[in-house]
């Protein structure tokens, strides 16, 4: 089984070295990653590191502004280092009225990308599932009134809703890809197989349905190089 690594994981590297993180996430095992920012490469030099190190893009997060502010600019960035998938990783979505203007964005943008072979996608927090204090409800109206893929987040599922599996369920024809996230029942973030976020089932709903795995764990303890070669390692174990 093939992961990718979402870089934010990796960040107290990254942001010393995108070389050497990248370098060291491929010593690892990983074979793909999830960009959360470039440190001011430019893609040819994103790109060169990619090859030297026979790592793919799964896909980069990125917020909503820079799309709206650079569309052509983030188009040529990403066909150049090769990404198919821009993913939102949240945004302000806490009234009615954000979600209407954040839906109106999505749905024109989510067209413009595919004519680029890039699909836009959302990446979850536990606060979607939660309502506001207007009486809106975030994910339920991305859900019905977009058409954008959505990345689901195993623990801040969990966190918010409590049932992983019944949401992947829900969303399977949408679901570009998951975040393997763990966690405790507080909030507090774990490495892989030290929290109470259901891991191994729906790393097998991954599998038995086709979808992309992405490893997170973003604490930074001891690093996060070594926080995420514990969480390559669990995944050996419940193989």
């Amino acid at each position: 089984m093939d992961y990718s690594v979402q870089m934010y994981s990796v960040r107290d590297l990254a942001g010393k070295s995108l070389d050497e993180a990248l370098k060291q996430v491929a010593e690892i095992g990983y074979k793909q990653v999830e960009f959360a920012g470039f440190f001011d490469h430019s893609a040819e030099e994103v790109r060169a590191m990619l090859d030297k190190y026979g790592l793919e893009v799964s896909s980069i997060h990125s917020g909503l502004d820079l799309l709206l502010q650079d569309f052509d600019g983030v188009v040529e960035y990403n066909k150049k280092i090769g990404n198919k998938h821009y993913i939102i990783p949240g945004h302000d979505l806490s009234s009615q009225d954000k979600i209407d203007a954040f839906v109106e964005n999505v749905n024109v943008l989510n067209k413009k990308l595919a004519k680029h072979g890039i699909t836009l996608a959302f990446h979850n927090h536990a606060r979607e599932f939660i309502m506001n204090p207007d009486g809106s409800h975030v994910y339920d109206q991305l859900i019905y009134r977009t058409d954008i893929q959505l990345e689901v987040d195993v623990y801040w599922a969990f966190a918010g809703m409590k049932d992983p599996i019944a949401l992947l369920e829900r969303v399977k024809d949408r679901v570009t890809f998951i975040h393997l996230k763990d966690g405790t029942g507080e909030g507090r973030g774990t490495p892989l197989g030290q929290g109470f976020a259901p891991i191994k089932e729906v790393r097998e709903w991954a599998i038995a349905n086709g979808k992309r795995m992405v490893v997170e764990s973003e604490t930074l303890k001891p690093s996060g190089i070594e926080e995420v070669k514990i969480c390559f390692d669990y995944l050996k174990t419940i193989e």
